[in-house]
């Protein structure tokens, strides 16, 4: 059971806040080595029925929110609003965890890093990091907190990733949990990831479609920041340095709402900035450095591959699948096409080994990167005959333009867990939770109570 230690408490706009730290064993492997981590998680209660001399007084059922990731921590509730507002007026108390390696969870940095002295030092380290053993810190925490409730249940809460590491939960814990609402991230059931980057990439393709016609202009912009990129060395304010291939990684931003307007606009003032100057500011080179969230989170570029492995290595896949659809090519290629109106094509949620180049950060970790891109001992995420009899009540929703979690492998998937329901949407794209929490969990808590036509 993890040690538990309340560090603060606070009032903030109808909710009280209980911040904790637990801690849990730094590899679940050799639990009994002594190696601890310690976890960081808020806990949030409405005012008026907290009691900060006896934070246990409060008799909510427990919802767990999982961020999505990974590597990304878990944004501060600042009001009883939004999602938080939904799941306080269900009736829970919600305990918002900062995942391992995340926010005040052992954060990773390079800089936190460099006591691992060896590329296999690091990768080993890093490897300590996936969903497997996110959810073992989870039960930890819960027997920490339900060890007296009446209720040994508790229920979840995932977006993306988070909804990936609450299958595991459902693998590896399935007495433990009540209810499982999934919003994005139901996790394709497979053993290494080309499967995922050979329907993601298709999809990608189609969202570089709808930003074209949406801003057909930008096919010459494009054309002509991409041949300025190709023959130019960009230096980035904090060392990176912006090549063709980081530049095309602005379009991750597809997937969510707005974000082809963000791309747009970087666009449009990069084309500027080269029409005008004969160069790319260095205003510009912040803003594009600040698109792009690897160097502060060198963990989502480690591992990102690794969240699809079951005792397979992932072998570099997006880089790999990459080959097979042109409309990625390099510039050298494109540039030999008669073809002006000839669109380039910005690519998605796809780590490569160039970006251990091209991010200043990650640079250092290129060795890392390597080992645990041929790592083929990587543990078991998912136990399907445990989730074919899960008796918790399970309800996703799913998006039809998801860039991120391709939709016909969540069907696929959801169809192996006892009970779920899962309602696939156009409305939204991937980030609908942030974008319209009543909608979307609304929906889902119908789902959940059976309450369907």
């Amino acid at each position: 059971m993890a040690a538990t230690e309340i560090i603060d408490s606070y009032h903030v706009q109808g909710i009280r806040v209980f911040e904790y730290l637990f801690a849990v064993p730094l590899n679940y492997n050799a639990p009994t080595n002594g190696e601890t981590l310690k976890v960081f998680a808020r806990r949030v209660v409405p005012v008026e029925e907290a009691d900060e001399t006896d934070p246990d007084k409060c008799k909510r059922p427990y919802i767990v929110y999982l961020q999505g990731g990974p590597g990304y921590e878990c944004e501060p509730p600042l009001s009883k609003s939004g999602r938080t507002k939904e799941l306080l007026d269900r009736g829970y108390q919600v305990l918002y965890l900062d995942q391992r390696g995340t926010g005040y969870s052992a954060p990773i940095s390079f800089g936190t890093l460099k006591w691992k002295g060896s590329d296999e030092e690091r990768a080993e380290y890093l490897s300590l990091f996936r969903a497997d053993s996110i959810v073992h810190d989870c039960e930890q925490i819960r027997l920490a907190l339900l060890k007296d409730a009446t209720e040994k249940k508790w229920s979840l809460l995932g977006q993306s990733f988070g909804g990936f590491c609450a299958v595991t939960y459902l693998s590896f814990y399935p007495n433990s949990l009540k209810d499982v609402l999934i919003t994005g991230g139901i996790p394709p059931l497979v053993n290494n990831p080309d499967r995922v980057y050979d329907a993601l990439y298709k999809r990608v393709i189609k969202r570089n479609k709808c930003y074209y016609e949406k801003f057909p202009k930008d096919i010459q912009k494009v054309r002509n920041i991409v041949s300025y990129l190709a023959t130019h060395q960009v230096l980035l304010p904090n060392g990176g340095i912006l090549t063709v291939e980081r530049f095309q990684q602005l379009g991750l931003d597809f997937g969510r709402h707005q974000g082809m307007d963000t791309v747009h606009q970087l666009v449009s003032k990069t084309a500027f900035d080269l029409d005008v100057f004969g160069e790319i500011t260095y205003s510009t080179r912040t803003r594009l450095a600040s698109a792009q969230g690897f160097d502060s989170n060198i963990l989502y570029a480690c591992i990102h591959e690794a969240i699809y492995c079951q005792g397979e290595p992932s072998n570099w896949s997006a880089e790999r699948l990459r080959s097979q659809y042109g409309q990625f090519f390099d510039w050298q290629v494109i540039s030999a096409q008669t073809d002006p109106n000839m669109p380039i094509f910005f690519t998605g949620e796809m780590i490569y080994r160039s970006m251990f180049d091209d991010y200043a950060e990650l640079r250092d970790l290129k060795g890392a990167a390597e080992i645990l891109a041929k790592k083929d001992d990587w543990p078991n995420l998912y136990d399907i005959p445990v989730i074919n009899k899960t008796t918790a009540r399970v309800s996703a929703v799913s998006y039809f333009h998801d860039i991120y979690v391709d939709l016909d492998l969540s069907v696929e998937a959801a169809s192996q867990i006892n009970g779920c329901r899962q309602w696939v949407t156009s409305e939204f794209l991937h980030n609908g939770l942030t974008v319209n929490p009543s909608r979307v969990l609304g929906e889902l808590f119908r789902l959940l109570e059976n309450d369907v036509d």
